[in-house]
This record gives structure tokens, sequence and C-alpha cells, in this order.
């Protein structure tokens, strides 16, 4: 007749669930991944643009889709943090680093990202971004198995060290960079470069597994992100096939955004 005790303990102990906080990172917690979500804010993005691309996020960590890919890690968990970049100077942690393990921890970590406001600054570097995404690498508080940089952008590196140079010394410290080129206008300012998609693909992204989505239409944005999300925690890594075509195809311009800076400066 223990039954219905037990049942009534069930029901507590679910809904106690639904009430645990997000975990802090510890350096006592071993995850599956630590993953720095390193999303652009420089002023060549519009405001609504930086909604949509928001928005993304907070909906792809509200997502079942994203919990599962979560749960059936070797561990079940993740670390994410959330940072926000444009130029050179300007570097900024939105949602410091926190563990993922419970559906519960996906929506107060979307939650805390949702109530926090978005801004806006001039230029675009991306190797800012890296560096400043492997130093928070460094300081996360856990021990991964994997390490991911998530960089989303919707333009060329023009302001710090060369990207290829940034990108580079964190692929040599065994850390996948992704990428999510956003494409939504025709490449027509000053500061805009032809083919993101292949610059993003030749020149930002590198490691095990690296791969990106671009990003051409505003009702791709959502799930994009998500797909993007899901693929990195589920550590989906494609192959190479064994036939490569003999005439090697174009490649993009690694320093194109240093030249349109130059020009734009007459120098």
């Amino acid at each position: 007749m223990l039954y219905p005790v037990r049942a009534l303990l069930l029901v507590v102990l679910g809904w106690a669930a639904a009430f645990i906080p997000t975990i802090p990172a510890s350096a006592e917690t071993e995850v599956d991944l630590a993953l720095v979500l390193a999303v652009d804010v420089s002023l060549s993005m519009e405001p609504d643009e930086q909604k949509l691309q928001r928005e993304g996020f907070v909906d792809a960590f509200r997502s079942p889709e994203v919990h599962e890919a979560i749960g059936r890690g070797m561990l079940g968990r993740i670390a994410v943090t959330y940072v926000e970049w444009a130029g050179s100077g300007y570097q900024e942690v939105v949602v410091p680093w926190t563990v993922i393990e419970h559906p519960a921890d996906g929506h107060a970590f979307a939650a805390r990202l949702a109530g926090s406001s978005i801004q806006r600054f001039g230029y675009t570097s991306i190797s800012g971004a890296i560096d400043f995404s492997l130093r928070q690498l460094r300081v996360s508080g856990v021990t991964p198995v994997r390490q991911v940089i998530d960089i989303s952008g919707d333009g060329a590196n023009n302001q710090g060290r060369i990207v290829t140079a940034a990108r580079d010394e964190a692929v040599a410290q065994g850390i996948t960079i992704n990428g999510l080129p956003l494409m939504l206008k025709r490449p027509d300012g000053m500061w805009d470069i032809d083919n993101l998609d292949l610059y993003f693909r030749d020149c930002v992204i590198g490691g095990p597994g690296a791969f990106m989505i671009p990003v051409r239409e505003r009702h791709q944005f959502a799930q994009a992100i998500k797909t993007k999300v899901v693929r990195e925690i589920a550590d989906w890594r494609q192959t190479q096939p064994l036939v490569q075509p003999a005439q090697a195809e174009e490649r993009a311009n690694c320093l194109a955004g240093e030249l349109r800076r130059q020009q734009r400066s007459g120098s």
C-alpha cells in the first residue's frame, strides 16, 4: 500500500526539479562540451537583425531538440557562455559560463539571455572575438571533452590582428571554430565583401569537425541557429570524400576586410 506515497513523492520531486536554478560552472564539473557563443553586434548589424539573432539563440536553448542533444551526450551536460563582440576594443560576456544538464537549466539560460540588453559598436574584429573566446575557455571552470567557439557575423575582419593568426592559434590548442555568416544584405557598402560564406570557410572556421551555416534570409535565422547548436552539441563530424577534385576551387582573400579599411582611409 506504499504506491500512493511513492506516487506523491514522484510528483513532489518533479515539481521541485522545475525550480532548480541553472548550475554555475565548477572546476570539478566534467562536461561533454564547453561552448562559447560569440555574437556580432557591430554597427553593420541592423537592430532588427540583432533582435532576430538574439531571439534565435533564446529559442534554441528553450527547444526540446537542444535539450535532447545535451541528454544524449556521454556525460549529458554542457557548459555555455554568450559573448557579444564588435571592434577589437569591445568584447562583453552577456551570460557567464553556465552548466546545462536539465531542460530547466536551458530555460534559465534562455531567460537570462532574453533579459539582457543588446549593444552596438563600431568595426568588426573577428580575431578579437576569437582571442577573447579563447581566454573565456581557459577560465571556464569546467573540464570539457570538447571546446568550441561559435562565431556569427555579417562582415570580414577589419580591425585587430589578422584573423587567420587568431584562428590558427585556437585550432592548435584543439579548439573548433564554427561559423554563422549572416548574408541578409547585398554587399554594396564600403565595408562589405562578396561571398562572405567563402571568407568564413577559408579564413574563420577550423579545427576538428568545423562547419558553417550561412543565413541568407530572415526566416532562416531561428532554424539555422538551432541546427548549428544541436550539431555542435551532438558533434556530427563529416568525413572528407576520398576523391578530391583535381582543380582547386576559388579561395577567399583573408585580408579582404583590412583592404576595405585601407581603401576607406585612402592609405
